[in-house]
């Protein structure tokens, strides 16, 4: 399975490297995912300038998509929030990252891990956006509210994963 996982959206398509190296077991989480098609018309349901893009976890109704057991968190990988880079969304729980991730459009140091503590655990970086970052950099942009069970951060015109594929 390739390294490289092509998204195309209803905003135009990127590209991120997986890093499986630094988080085999997050990698590979991340590709069953895709291979199972489970991004195909998920939606980027938070995003906030200057923070971050969130997505693959709800479809365009704001149904919740069915997902696979946690994966542990490998945030202690030595890799880092920055702009560019992916990471995976999860609860205050540092062990209950599934199917959502996130692309960093700035520096987020805040998001590293610092101890294996529920505080300093992080967010597992995985990979970094290759190709496209204009196209994040647009979705991170779109007019936000309230939608589906979000009060706010929420794009008010769907922001669509039309499929994602390893290349």
């Amino acid at each position: 399975m390739s390294n490289v996982i092509h998204f195309e959206t209803n905003h135009g398509s990127f590209e991120i490297t997986l890093d499986a190296q630094a988080a085999p077991q997050t990698v590979a989480n991340f590709l069953r995912y895709v291979e199972g098609g489970h991004y195909d018309g998920t939606i980027f349901h938070r995003v906030i300038p200057g923070f971050m893009a969130q997505g693959g976890g709800y479809d365009a109704t704001y149904e919740k998509k069915p997902t696979l057991a946690p994966v542990t968190n490998e945030a202690d990988n030595g890799r880092k929030n920055t702009r560019g880079t992916v990471a995976m969304a999860r609860t205050s729980e540092p062990h209950s990252a599934t199917a959502q991730f996130f692309v960093n459009v700035a520096d987020n140091a805040f998001l590293d891990h610092t101890a294996k503590t529920s505080a300093g655990w992080g967010y597992t970086v995985f990979g970094e956006v290759t190709s496209g970052m204009d196209v994040i950099d647009r979705i991170v942009a779109q007019k936000t509210g309230a939608q589906g069970p979000f009060s706010k951060d929420a794009p008010l015109a769907p922001v669509v994963i039309q499929s994602a594929r390893a290349r």
